[in-house]
């Protein structure tokens, strides 16, 4: 797959086609494509890539440069993505600050806090994990239980307000420190967090939506405990984490106090944009090796079998189509369309048809495994996908979602 972005960012384009050339060799270029938003494999080999793109200035191309970025545009961002995927390179290991967490601070964390942790995220000091879901607040986020309450000095008051350009949240004053207790479940690469970013309940008498707000807590101290949990694919990239008397400073509060909804859905946001894009190019290479696969045994000559590889083939093609009219909106300053809050459904549960058929098709020995459970990408892809439909947002919330905000059909009812 072959874009062009316009002479614009053509420089740009050109100089990382030749630092990915020139750097992407040896035990990095023997692990291309390693890793995915919930795969751990090869995870020190990835983390020293992600400390090889540091040194070339290559994380955070679109952050500010008084953070560590190199203060480019979202153009320059998504032709970064789209060749970093296209030189099928290593999984960045600290995606989740990169993608998710840092973009949250450049939009609503406070002066000090992106002067604290941004910096040391783009050189690779300080990994994050994600305490959004609980045991009972999986995909109904907005029924977390774990609670935050200060102790020390400073209110918690709700109607304190934010003076423009304050440097510290709202409602959080000097002194004191939040006490958190509760548990999380499915933090993505947990047991590597130096820090954690949760959503709690600050506000006993609040329900659902309201009353939550976001924290940040560091993960080495005795109020936090983290227990991988091993996935189908063997792996423990998933953790839960267990917060008794968790503490955090005061002014760890990104966004304002009651309001981390508003955060978390910033967050989310963030994460179903254009965080497909190097997923589509991937799921494009497992099309063109299914249809190898088919080939070599002869599948394309059972007209059902060809049927459904050729709907696969689509299938990825409806995908880059999907992501490209997203990505002309953004570079165009409108705010996506539809489509981009469908990609997610459709990419997940197209994907595991895609995983299922190559399955099938490598019959009974595509279920032989290797010496310690080793599993080949094929296995590894099919397994993984599995739980595509459930972490970012269930299948049947995006279901909802689509038929309430988009269709405008009526809410599902509610206890």
């Amino acid at each position: 797959m072959e874009l062009d972005f316009g002479p614009a960012v053509r420089d740009f384009r050109d100089e990382l086609r030749d630092w990915l050339a020139e750097h992407l060799v040896g035990e990095f270029a023997e692990h291309r494509g390693v890793g995915g938003p919930t795969d751990g494999a090869a995870w020190e080999v990835r983390l020293a890539w992600d400390r090889e793109l540091a040194a070339g200035n290559w994380l955070g191309v679109g952050w500010p440069q008084e953070y560590g970025g190199r203060g480019l545009g979202l153009l320059e961002e998504i032709v970064f993505e789209y060749e970093y995927a296209r030189a099928n390179a290593p999984y960045r290991a600290t995606g989740n600050a990169l993608d998710l967490l840092g973009p949250m601070l450049l939009k609503m964390g406070s002066e000090a806090q992106r002067k604290r942790f941004l910096p040391p995220i783009l050189s690779v000091e300080e990994l994050w994990g994600q305490g959004f879901s609980e045991p009972g607040a999986g995909s109904d986020l907005a029924s977390v239980r774990t609670r935050a309450e200060r102790a020390g000095g400073g209110s918690t008051s709700f109607e304190d307000t934010c003076v423009e350009g304050a440097s510290r949240p709202t409602g959080v004053e000097n002194g004191g420190e939040w006490v958190v207790n509760g548990q999380k479940v499915w933090t993505s690469f947990g047991i590597h967090a130096d820090w954690l970013y949760v959503l709690t309940r600050t506000d006993p008498d609040s329900r659902r939506h309201k009353g939550l707000t976001m924290l940040l807590v560091p993960a080495d101290q005795p109020g936090v405990e983290i227990r991988p949990i091993r996935n189908l694919a063997g792996q423990d990239e998933f953790a839960e984490v267990f917060l008794s008397d968790a503490r955090t400073d005061a002014d760890m509060v990104v966004g304002e106090v009651g309001q981390g909804w508003r955060t978390a859905m910033a967050t989310l946001g963030i994460e179903r944009g254009t965080t497909l894009l190097p997923q589509q190019l991937t799921f494009e290479r497992e099309a063109e090796a299914l249809i190898g696969l088919a080939r070599e045994r002869g599948a394309l000559d059972d007209p059902m079998l060809r049927r459904r590889i050729v709907d696969a083939w689509i299938s990825v093609r409806i995908m880059r189509t999907t992501n490209l009219r997203t990505i002309a909106e953004l570079t165009a300053g409108r705010a996506p369309g539809p489509q981009a809050t469908t990609a997610k459904l459709y990419a997940s549960t197209r994907h595991q048809q895609l995983g299922h058929l190559a399955m099938e098709l490598a019959g009974p020995a595509g279920q032989i495994v290797g010496e310690d459970y080793g599993l080949d990408t094929r296995q590894r892809s099919f397994l993984l996908s599995l739980a595509e439909t459930i972490y970012g947002g269930s299948s049947e919330i995006q279901r909802n979602i689509i038929g309430e905000q988009l269709l405008g059909l009526p809410k599902e009812p509610r206890p």
